[in-house]
C-alpha cells in the first residue's frame, strides 16, 4: 500500500457522488432510505466478544426494528422487538443518527438498560448491511450482518 499517492490539505472537502451531506433534498433522501430500509426490519448476523484483546468465537444474532422515525436534528427513535426468555415487548430506545457521506451510523452513549447496565455502540448501516461496535455491562464486542424485510 502507498500512503503518499494522494493528499488533502486541511479543510479540503472530498466529493463523493453528489452525496450532499449539509442538509437539503439529498439529505432528505438519506433520511427517507434509512427509514425504509429500518422500518419492519429484522438485523441477522454475527457478533464476537473481545476477551483479554482477543475475539471469541462468533455467535449469531437477530434484532427485530419495528418503526423508525427522526425527533429532531440527529436524534431519532427506533422501536424495536426485545424477546428475552418469557418477555416478548417492544421498547423505544432514543439514539442518534450521524452520517458519513451516504452511510448512516447509529449512536448508542453510555443508555442505561435496567438490569443490564450502561451501553455504548457504533453501528454503520449501508445498503442492506450491518457493521459496528459496542460495550457495556463489563464487555464489549464487534457485530455484522444484514437487514432484511422482517418475515410475517
Amino acid at each position: 500500500m502507498v500512503l503518499g499517492s494522494a493528499s488533502l490539505s486541511v479543510g479540503q472537502e472530498v466529493k463523493k457522488e453528489g452525496v450532499e451531506t449539509t442538509g437539503g433534498a439529498a439529505q432528505e433522501a438519506l433520511e427517507a432510505e434509512f427509514i425504509k430500509t429500518m422500518t419492519n426490519a429484522t438485523m441477522s448476523g454475527r457478533w464476537s466478544g473481545i476477551k483479554e484483546g482477543e475475539l471469541t468465537p462468533e455467535k449469531t444474532d437477530s434484532y427485530e426494528i419495528i418503526s423508525v422515525s427522526k425527533v429532531s436534528g440527529d436524534n431519532w427513535l427506533i422501536n424495536a422487538r426485545i424477546r428475552y426468555g418469557k418477555l416478548d415487548l417492544v421498547a423505544p430506545i432514543p439514539l442518534q443518527v450521524k452520517w458519513a457521506g451516504d452511510t448512516a451510523v447509529i449512536c448508542v452513549t453510555d443508555m442505561l438498560i435496567p438490569g443490564s447496565g450502561t451501553y455504548s455502540a457504533r453501528v454503520l448501516i449501508y445498503k442492506g448491511t450491518y457493521a459496528g461496535t459496542w460495550s457495556g455491562g463489563g464487555h464489549g464486542g464487534l457485530m455484522s450482518g444484514l437487514i432484511a424485510p422482517t418475515k410475517k
